[in-house]
């Protein structure tokens, strides 16, 4: 009896990475956050109520997942989460 392989996408590749390498990616994700929100915030996101929710909730869910020892799945995408509306914010701010 043959067993199939199941082919993975690069998405679930990087998120079995992630788990495997769980406390290194942790500290890069901390790294990333903290500063993108820092330089968000030194923009002037701080200056509009909205902007400034769009940005704390996002991070804030990030930190938690990461304080909880969530699942690397739930990690991952709150971390791309964030970082887009980042971005987006600082964009729309300068």
């Amino acid at each position: 009896m043959k067993s199939e392989e199941v082919k993975q996408s690069t998405w679930m590749k990087l998120e079995n990475a992630a788990s495997e390498y769980r406390f290194g990616v942790i500290a890069i994700i901390l790294l990333i956050i903290g500063c993108l929100g820092g330089v968000a915030m030194s923009y002037g996101v701080a200056l509009h109520t909205g902007s400034l929710i769009a940005v704390v909730i996002p991070t804030m869910t990030t930190l938690s997942l990461l304080l909880a020892v969530a699942p690397m799945k739930w990690i991952l995408n709150a971390f791309i989460v964030t970082v887009l509306v980042d971005i987006i914010a600082i964009l729309l701010v300068v």
